[in-house]
């Protein structure tokens, strides 16, 4: 069996951008290969076109191209003539993209195309409560519409996106993103920086970086000790229309929080998992997500996690065993929370070792892979 990706992001030095679609493409594209399957990865609007080789996952990358009209049309059948042909020459069997953008639309093939939902952006705008583009809604809605089946990574986000875009449900199988467990081990459990707050995620009012801003003032009230660390790009605020979100998130800041909190802003990936290990508490207040990679990479970790309670995660915590499910506006709750924490490290330890249990049970990318390659297969005329 040969599988296609196509997709605008892959961790490798030579690709422009890598985020969590990224990481969760190359998870299943490398365990695939292990698996004696063939990987084709298509990575569209980079800087050169060139075919590269990773970890036994042949990888071509497709160049932007600028027209004097219509190129959000016409660069789509550019890259639809560009894996058309491959898809003929090697003989590949199905192909995957993503919902964001709805890349596929006015695309054809002659070989299935699943959808994964990593998250439209029709998704996240009712998740936020406000209005999408209606271009953008009607790219994701020809995409969609126009795949064979699909595959959401929580069942939550496959319901809701079902319901926005009228899918057949039938169509729709939820497998979670899963990760490369021996890459994330944590030798040391109960050496880490003590009273440490960690929250990683884009700098964006989606992920609840305002609530954020308001719990870590609660949270100094009674641990006046605590120390918050952000990490990840700042991103310009929709509402307000202000270039930096972080700066807004530090108007809501107290004057000793100011003080205690440290933003280190995007850092290398390979950075983020040391900076999880010093942490004593993570937390994600997110409104939208899908699944949340951040999170269960921090589980793996072992450590204790805040999250939401909102749909999508409460099918990666069971809330009060392997980490904490709280909504996000409720400030007190939440600050309560973290603050029993840090005030005990047995427990932290213990729902630790709980979280990273959950993870090998129900995140292990080596058992997540046959779920993937029985679906393809269900597929394949």
């Amino acid at each position: 069996m040969t599988i296609g990706f196509i997709t605008s992001e892959y961790p490798h030095p030579r690709v422009k951008h890598a985020a969590g679609i990224a990481t969760s493409v190359k998870n299943l594209a490398v365990q695939l290969v292990k698996n004696k399957v063939r990987v084709i990865v298509f990575v569209y609007q980079q800087n050169e076109d060139a075919i590269i080789e990773s970890e036994g996952v042949e990888i071509h990358l497709i160049k932007s191209k600028s027209y004097m009209l219509f190129g959000w049309y016409l660069y789509r059948k550019y890259l639809n003539c560009y894996i058309n042909n491959v898809v003929e020459s090697e003989s590949i069997d199905v192909l995957e993209a993503p919902d964001w953008t709805g890349i596929t639309a006015f695309m054809t093939f002659n070989v299935p195309l699943i959808i994964r939902f990593h998250g439209s952006d029709a998704y996240f705008c009712k998740l936020e409560g406000r209005k999408q583009k209606l271009k953008n809604r009607w790219f994701e809605t020809l995409a969609l519409k126009g795949a064979t089946a699909y595959i959401a990574p929580t069942s939550y986000a496959g319901r809701e996106t079902a319901k926005i875009f009228n899918l057949d449900t039938n169509k729709i199988q939820t497998i979670h993103y899963g990760l490369k467990l021996e890459n994330f081990v944590n030798p040391a459990p109960n050496d880490y920086n003590k009273n440490t707050i960690l929250y990683i995620g884009t700098i964006i009012r989606k992920k609840g970086v305002f609530e954020l801003a308001a719990i870590f003032n609660t949270v100094l009230k009674n641990h006046p000790d605590a120390q918050l660390v952000l990490i990840g790009g700042d991103a310009p605020d929709l509402k307000t229309g202000h270039r930096s979100t972080y700066h807004l998130v530090q108007e809501k800041l107290s004057e000793k929080a100011k003080q205690q909190a440290r933003y280190l802003g995007k850092i290398p990936y390979t950075d983020v998992q040391a900076q999880i290990r010093k942490a004593h508490v993570c937390i994600f207040p997110s409104f939208a997500e899908t699944l949340g990679m951040v999170t269960i990479e921090s589980m793996a970790l072992q450590k204790p996690v805040v999250n939401t309670s909102i749909g999508w995660a409460q099918e990666l915590i069971d809330d009060g065993q392997n980490g904490y499910l709280v909504h996000p506006s409720d400030i007190d709750t939440y600050a309560k929370t973290i603050g029993t924490l840090l005030r005990d490290d047995n427990l932290c330890l213990k729902v630790g070792q709980a979280a990273r249990q959950k993870v090998e049970n129900s995140f292990d990318i080596s058992k997540l892979v046959n779920q993937n390659m029985a679906f393809y297969k269900s597929w394949i005329r």
